[in-house]
């Protein structure tokens, strides 16, 4: 009988541990970062959207907010193509607001708009720069701060994850205390 309780403890733990309501990672910040070249320009056009410190720094996860995220991850992730840089603009790095089409930063963008139309604080919707496993390709993600972890919305994936069960390895992100600022994020391994 004790044996049981025991196996249906652990087994309640599992249950719980892997269910949408709990608790996920945060990401380990560990100092000042160079912004990505580009971001500059971009904040110049579009303060709003740079903007690192207003509001909540993190967002309680409520179901109905959740859907809310995998809803806009949904929308933008079908209405806009992905495109690069260099056939659209000409240019190898051109940060954008994506309408029809865009790159992987230009989308993470279009998806912090969105959120922040809909009400959610700019200081918990960070863009955030990755490289994929094995490779140095670059990535650009957006990271929403919750009440349950860093969650990655990612044009790749219709999925809405926590961010340590992505495929990348996540190098830094806008900064919640210094618009215009980026901090670098530690491996966590």
């Amino acid at each position: 009988m004790k044996l049981l309780s025991i196996a249906l403890g652990a087994l309640t733990i599992l249950v719980s541990a892997s269910g949408p309501g709990h608790a996920g990672s945060t990401m380990m910040l560990t100092g000042d970062a160079f912004a990505p070249p580009a971001f500059s320009a971009f904040c110049k056009r579009e303060r709003r959207l740079c903007d690192s410190q207003s509001g909540k720094k993190v967002v309680d996860l409520s179901p109905d907010r959740l859907q809310e995220l995998r809803a806009v991850n949904a929308d933008v992730r079908k209405r806009v193509r992905e495109r690069d840089d260099l056939p659209a603009t000409g240019k190898t790095d051109d940060w954008r607001l994506a309408t029809r089409e865009g790159d992987c930063e230009d989308i993470a963008i279009a998806k912090k708009a969105e959120l922040m139309k809909k009400g959610w604080p700019a200081s918990a919707l960070l863009l955030t720069v990755a490289r994929q496993r094995f490779s140095e390709e670059g990535h650009t993600v957006l990271t929403v701060r919750t009440s349950d972890g860093d969650l990655i919305l990612d044009n790749l994936t219709p999925s809405v994850k926590d961010w340590s069960r992505t495929p990348y390895r996540y190098f830094a992100r806008q900064s919640q205390t210094q618009t215009g600022k980026w901090e670098r994020i530690g491996s966590g391994d």
